[in-house]
């Protein structure tokens, strides 16, 4: 379970790193947009992506 964790965090950074790599000026524009945004929708966006996770950990696992 550790080691499963772990390599999942792991392609979080690698997924996460690769745009502001890749093209850092798009990086920055969503970044500005981002904190454009309201709470409500910081956390609707928060909880969606929480849902996702655990429904594709359900269908995988």
């Amino acid at each position: 379970m550790g080691e499963a964790l772990l390599a999942a965090i792991a392609l979080v950074l690698v997924i996460e790193g690769l745009l502001p790599t890749v093209h850092p000026q798009l990086w920055r524009r969503l970044f500005e947009q981002a904190l454009k945004l309201s709470d409500g929708q910081i956390r609707f966006m928060g909880m969606a992506s929480v849902i996702g996770g655990l429904a594709l950990w359900l269908v995988l696992g």
